[in-house]
């Protein structure tokens, strides 16, 4: 009979494997401490994967990347929100001035900017 490798490496997924008795288990270490938040988008975008891409979830948690993948999915869709919401600010003529003059039409009008600007994140960046 043949000896066993103590530990083996599997090209097809890159995944490292060590001999623990006759069976092969992977060797699977946390990745390193990645101190940014994961937040509301990268919390969406999980969601989103798990109900119509499971395979990608699983191997992102296998490798160790999906803290980091989901922490740089926040980061953007969060750059991007902001801009979305300048930019609509400023095309509709919502500034300081309306603000100070009529607190209630600044508030209606912030509510719909940000409704808009969360829709086209999530069409853009969430769910695709």
């Amino acid at each position: 009979m043949r000896e066993l490798k103590a530990r083996i490496h599997d090209e097809m997924n890159g995944l490292d494997y060590v001999l623990v008795g006759d069976c092969y288990i992977p060797t699977i270490e946390l990745p390193e401490e990645d101190d940014r938040p994961i937040g509301k988008w990268g919390r969406m975008h999980r969601a989103y994967l798990e109900e119509t891409n499971p395979l990608l979830l699983n191997h992102l948690i296998l490798t160790g990347k999906l803290y980091t993948y989901l922490a740089n999915i926040n980061e953007q869709a969060q750059g991007r929100y902001r801009l979305i919401v300048q930019q609509m600010m400023a095309g509709e003529g919502v500034t300081e001035d309306l603000k100070r003059r009529s607190q209630w039409e600044w508030v209606k009008a912030m509510s719909s900017i940000s409704s808009r600007a969360e829709e086209i994140i999530r069409r853009e960046m969430i769910y695709s």
